[in-house]
């Protein structure tokens, strides 16, 4: 069909031909009296216009002439205020009318595979729109006024030519997905991070060279990085990702992956095909990973074999060796004799760039002054002192100005670290500090923790208490809600018992808070 029947365009006017006739119709049976149409579906032809008769249906809240060859919109579609839904897939268009901006109503705009090379003004004007497919065109650019359709849920503009996106983006408070696949961008807006709604980003095939912070994207499930040119990937990266279900990093040139890739407790895929790495973080073990991809990567602490045999090998063998790490009594010796370390064995530009004083793997007992100095008055948000034979958190008179005099007024501190240590308890200093947000402390010999003072974190999500010396879990540990991983495996308690600690968190708070006794 290269044209619309006039008679489409004027089934809400003329009285049908039936209805001339010698008949008796009942007051139900006069559909042309009842219903003017709503729904007008005339897809997959091959319409090169439509004419201003368009006007004449202005009940519709479905228009749907998607796969075509229309060149245009008439100007008359502006009379269609009721419409919600409006599918010009697949056609040839090069520009919008400034008409559209009339349909305050529409929901649902699906304009992926035209010709498009800019969005007409007062396009925010669209203010009810939920659903906006651009995909597939000539963009350029994205408006600034884009932040105006506040009410936008999924925005699809993959496969175009756009450079940037603008900041104001991050004004949509409701967008859970954002797909820009396919587009030739170098940078993503800092703010873009901070969309607290987000659930589902896809930044795949672009030229990207470095990430953001990820710093609100709480609910983010799915954040797909693959075919880029991203050199690192750092804790600072990963901090907040706290529900991320899928990370996709394959075919980039990434050289390494942090200690914190553990904080990833919701983990289920995770690819890093094709790009440099030498060889795994073995906490990425802990990880309750059902796929991960390793494929072109010059890996040399992993045969090839164990590679072969699939995901689960893999976390098995790398599991196996955090156990052969754990640092014997004999090497606290040795350790404990040797020259305390220097401020040249700390990470000056972690400390500047990621806010990070990582000390870590040094076998040591004590942390020296020199460390501190070296921070000087830089601010710091993570500290990782795992992978040392300390007894008990460092305490100075003189922390400097980037420190305070006690710990507790690290009042930035967001992230502790101290896995692979002697602690006997969760140090009391930790529970003082109000904006920790993680504390790692597994393989240690912790005993006990204080459920009432971990109540009052309220702002901690991530407690790892694995491989610790727990006899007994307190319930009332089941009143720190806002846990979001609890780790317990690894520990000499009954209960609760392994199929408890299997169903994760929420099972585990659940079921301690049933045994708060009344």
């Amino acid at each position: 069909m290269e044209i619309v029947p006039q008679c489409v365009w004027r089934i809400n006017v003329d009285v049908p031909e039936e209805a001339n006739q010698n008949l008796s119709f009942g007051a139900t049976e006069r559909w042309w009296e009842q219903t003017d149409l709503t729904k007008l579906i005339i897809s997959n032809n091959k319409l090169q216009s439509l004419t201003d008769d368009l006007r004449l249906l202005p009940a519709l809240t479905v228009l749907d002439i998607h796969d075509n060859q229309l060149t245009s919109l008439p100007s008359a579609i502006r009379d269609l205020e009721n419409l919600q839904k409006l599918n010009v897939s697949h056609n040839k268009l090069k520009l919008l009318p400034e008409e559209i901006t009339n349909l305050r109503n529409l929901k649902f705009l699906y304009l992926q595979h035209n010709e498009l090379a800019c969005i007409s003004e007062g396009f925010e004007q669209l203010a009810n729109l939920e659903d906006l497919d651009l995909s597939n065109n000539r963009l350029t650019t994205v408006p600034a006024s884009f932040s105006s359709l506040s009410g936008l849920v999924r925005l699809n503009l993959s496969s175009n030519q756009l450079k940037s996106l603008p900041t104001e983006i991050s004004k949509m408070k409701r967008l859970k997905h954002l797909d820009c696949n396919a587009n030739l961008l170098e940078t993503i807006p800092p703010e873009l991070t901070g969309m607290e709604s987000l659930e589902l980003l896809y930044l795949r095939r672009n030229k990207l060279h470095f990430l953001p912070e990820f710093s609100s994207c709480r609910l983010l499930k799915e954040l797909h990085l693959g075919e880029n040119q991203i050199e690192m990937l750092g804790a600072e990266h990963l901090t907040h990702l706290n529900s991320i279900l899928v990370l996709d990093l394959r075919d980039n040139k990434l050289k390494s992956v942090p200690d914190e890739i553990v904080l990833l407790q919701s983990l289920e895929r995770l690819d890093l095909s094709n790009n440099d790495i030498s060889s795994l973080p073995y906490s990425l073990g802990n990880l309750p990973l059902k796929f991960l991809a390793l494929e072109g990567n010059p890996l040399r602490t992993i045969r090839r074999e164990i590679i072969n045999k699939g995901t689960q090998e893999v976390l098995k063998y790398l599991r196996s060796k955090i156990k052969d790490e754990r640092p014997s009594h004999s090497d606290s010796v040795t350790e404990t004799a040797m020259t305390l370390p220097s401020e040249s064995r700390v990470n000056v530009q972690a400390i500047i760039t990621l806010k990070t004083l990582d000390y870590s793997d040094k076998q040591t007992t004590l942390i020296s002054d020199d460390v501190f100095d070296a921070v000087k008055s830089n601010i710091i948000t993570s500290i990782n002192f795992s992978k040392n034979q300390l007894h008990e958190i460092p305490k100075r008179n003189n922390f400097l100005n980037f420190l305070p005099e006690e710990m507790e007024s690290l009042i930035r501190l967001q992230i502790i670290n101290l896995s692979f240590n002697r602690f006997k308890i969760l140090p009391e200093v930790l529970y003082r500090i109000l904006t920790l947000e993680t504390i790692l402390i597994s393989n240690n010999q912790v005993g006990s923790v204080d459920p009432q003072k971990m109540k009052m974190m309220e702002k901690l999500t991530t407690l790892d208490l694995q491989n610790n010396d727990l006899l007994h879990i307190p319930p009332e540990l089941g009143n720190c809600v806002n846990l979001r991983t609890l780790l317990l495996d690894g520990n000499p308690f009954r209960v609760p018992r392994a199929t408890i600690l299997m169903k994760g968190t929420a099972a585990i708070l659940e079921y301690l808070r049933d045994r708060i006794p009344t």
